[in-house]
């Protein structure tokens, strides 16, 4: 896979190209001016970590925390022995 490289004006010019080349698993690399530079890379919706469902499950998380709703372990043992008697 070759590494293609691109300033941000050919960028703008030939954004479709770009894109799809980036689908297509290459790796665009933009670069603007001399102290800048990106990478084009496509996601997927489960690349989106941080979804209102995912941030209500974290403040969920917390809260358990907070009430003390979570198990510690001391060692690893400690804990593989607590996933064993599951």
């Amino acid at each position: 896979m070759a590494i293609i490289e691109t300033t941000s004006r050919q960028f703008r010019e030939r954004q479709k190209d770009f894109f799809e080349l980036a689908d297509k698993g290459e790796k665009v690399v933009i670069r603007r001016g001399r102290k800048q530079t990106y990478v084009l890379t496509p996601i997927s919706e489960d690349d989106l970590y941080f979804t209102p469902e995912m941030i209500q499950r974290i403040k969920d998380a917390q809260q358990e925390i907070k009430e003390g709703k979570y198990i510690s372990f001391n060692s690893v043992d400690e804990m593989n022995k607590y996933f064993e008697s599951l």
